[in-house]
């Protein structure tokens, strides 16, 4: 795949899936476009949405708010759990804007991962001066 760089973002010339990484490294550049612009110290839901604005932006399919359902003994239940953002139906991005990550949210991005049976999650904590200070990458299983 032939790649370019503008900034802090990865292009992929061509249209096509990719791989997930190459995917998470697009989205982190995109991220990181999003916080510049508007720094730290707003609500998670601006992040949020400025984040959908620009992937939907960039071409990349983008669902917002996608609704995951809990299975328990082989009945789903609805119990209002959604993904922040999901990428190109693979990688589940979950968006913060707190003091500090800690242990709970790497276990919610997890426990998504696992129930929407997803291998990647990118974690975003906004409330940082340096975005690259607040990510991390939450794997289900092997890449």
């Amino acid at each position: 795949m032939n790649l370019t760089t503008k900034g802090t973002e990865v292009l992929h010339k061509g249209h096509g899936g990719g791989h997930v990484n190459e995917l998470a490294s697009r989205v982190i550049g995109i991220a990181i476009d999003v916080h510049t612009a508007l720094g730290p110290g707003l609500l998670e839901s601006c992040y949020k949405e400025c984040l959908y604005y620009k992937l939907n932006q960039s071409g990349l399919y983008v669902e917002k708010e996608k609704p995951m359902p809990l299975v328990f003994e082989e009945v789903k239940l609805e119990c209002g759990y959604r993904i922040d953002l999901l990428v190109e139906g693979k990688l589940l991005l979950e968006i913060k804007s707190v003091e500090a990550l800690n242990d709970i949210h790497l276990a919610q991005t997890l426990t998504y991962l696992k129930l929407g049976n997803y291998n990647l999650g990118l974690l975003f904590n906004f409330n940082v001066v340096k975005l690259k200070d607040g990510i991390r990458r939450v794997i289900n299983g092997s890449l």
